[in-house]
């Protein structure tokens, strides 16, 4: 295994567009080495933390929360008090993602009894489309209290 990389390679390898890579120097993310030509020299340590950000990019971490909490630097000694903030950080993005899941969830949920109300319809899935539609109209209402009473029952038999 080589030592070093060049912008190139790193891009081949990893997948990377090299404009992807020369934002990430500029920004401070992850910034390489450079050569006497100031050509960059990516490590096998730059490797692998351009790999942790493309998964925590999968994982929806923005940029922003990647550079602000996770410092993709080796560090000497490892701080427990930055251990516990990066940890909790961590903690509240799981419960954010199972709020999204959730909400996917009920989402798939009502299209699935729409298509079905669609395929083979009749007064008994119609009215399970209208239970399904009601609850999720009303878990809208009490995110947005705009939303007038009357319209979550508009839709009754």
């Amino acid at each position: 295994m080589k030592n070093f990389y060049s912008i190139q390679e790193v891009s081949r390898i990893l997948g990377i567009p090299k404009d992807t890579l020369r934002y990430y120097d500029r920004i401070g993310i992850v910034s390489p080495s450079r050569d006497d030509n100031r050509y960059r020299k990516y490590s096998k340590n730059d490797l692998i933390d351009l790999m942790n950000i493309q998964i925590m990019q999968y994982a929806e971490f923005s940029l922003d929360e990647i550079k602000g909490k996770f410092g993709f630097h080796r560090m000497e000694n490892v701080d427990p008090e930055y251990c516990q903030e990066v940890a909790a950080f961590l903690e509240t993005k799981n419960a954010e993602m199972r709020k999204k899941i959730a909400h996917l969830e009920k989402v798939s949920q009502l299209l699935d009894v729409a298509a079905e109300t669609l395929r083979d319809f009749n007064q008994e899935s119609d009215q399970r489309l209208a239970e399904i539609v009601r609850g999720i109209y009303q878990a809208i209402r009490k995110k947005e209290p705009g939303i007038s009473e009357e319209g979550c029952h508009g839709h009754q038999d």
